[in-house]
């Protein structure tokens, strides 16, 4: 028999009673136990299009922002300040807080900051992670995520986005990679907040690019880095994007973790739904990180695959003519 969720086992127990009204869960995983929720009014608040869509296919009234509810729940994501954000945002919003996660996710650090602010708090411990809860309060107002800002390298970046801390070591290999010269229509996979983008807008021949990202928070940054008229922003999930006029190029660093779960088959399926995005004679320059294997895959999709000049963590290559 399955083992009930934490958030089952505090409403089933007793210990938690939400307050008659909506719920808001904020950044569930796809696999997050909302049917626990039953005899409420559950809604869903997230900015990654794939959760984003699969939560609407179930019913579930969805938004990027939070939507008015008694309740909130923040499901505990891996960054640090996108947590505490979420905590200010559902203490401020709500009248209930509820806090879930698991340890590798780092709950327990913020079951402890939690309790430096207010004091003991009830909680259960259950599966390698822990549910406790509190009435909103204005105390975590100074964890309020803190709009957009710009880095020393330039762009901007803000909480829980990919590299947020600085350029990443296998995009600035790849971005250095690229040729002087591109061809005209290209489009970043996975493009983040856009710094393989603003290669490749540098160098000749680009008359459009278009950044295909599934992190609303990723792609609102890639908006103020990336001001070029030939570039279009789409919240879109890279494996399942189709363009309207195919791709002459494509350049990525694909992700290749689902939460903190390693996952190559991610990294697979951007190299499977690139070549079925390029022209015939398309071409793609990805970078990776040296242990994921992915050359059988490149050389399934497209005729030709070459390994460029890398580094000790890194491997890029440039693959061309698509697989029909």
């Amino acid at each position: 028999m399955a083992s009930l969720s934490r958030l089952r086992t505090a409403i089933e127990d007793g210990v938690l009673v939400l307050p008659e009204g909506p719920v808001t869960v904020m950044r569930p995983a796809v696999d997050y136990d909302i049917a626990a929720l039953k005899n409420h009014d559950a809604q869903v608040m997230h900015s990654l299009c794939t959760s984003h869509r699969l939560f609407a296919d179930a019913d579930y009234p969805v938004s990027r922002e939070m939507l008015p509810a008694k309740t909130a729940i923040v499901v505990v994501p891996r960054s640090k300040a996108l947590a505490r954000a979420m905590v200010a945002e559902a203490a401020a919003k709500a009248e209930l807080v509820v806090i879930d996660g698991a340890k590798t996710d780092g709950v327990e650090s913020l079951w402890t900051a939690t309790r430096k602010v207010l004091g003991p708090l009830p909680s259960v411990t259950k599966d390698h992670g822990r549910i406790f809860w509190f009435a909103a309060t204005d105390a975590f107002a100074d964890w309020a995520a803190p709009p957009p800002a710009k880095g020393d390298h330039g762009f901007f970046t803000t909480a829980g986005v990919f590299s947020d801390g600085g350029i990443d070591k296998g995009s600035a290999l790849l971005a250095a990679a690229l040729p002087a010269k591109l061809p005209k229509r290209m489009a970043d996979l996975g493009a983040g907040w856009g710094y393989l983008s603003d290669a490749v807008l540098q160098r000749e021949g680009v008359t459009n690019l278009d950044l295909i990202e599934a992190e609303a928070l990723a792609l609102d940054c890639a908006k103020l880095n990336i001001t070029d008229p030939r570039a279009q922003f789409h919240w879109a999930d890279a494996t399942s994007h189709r363009p309207e006029v195919a791709y002459d190029g494509i350049v990525m660093n694909p992700p290749f973790h689902v939460g903190r779960k390693g996952d190559t088959g991610l990294g697979q399926a951007f190299i499977t739904q690139a070549a079925k995005m390029l022209t015939p004679q398309g071409k793609l320059w990805m970078v990776a990180n040296r242990h994921l294997p992915y050359e059988a895959t490149l050389r399934d999709a497209f005729r030709h695959v070459e390994e460029l000049p890398g580094s000790g963590g890194f491997k890029i290559f440039h693959a061309t003519r698509p697989q029909r």
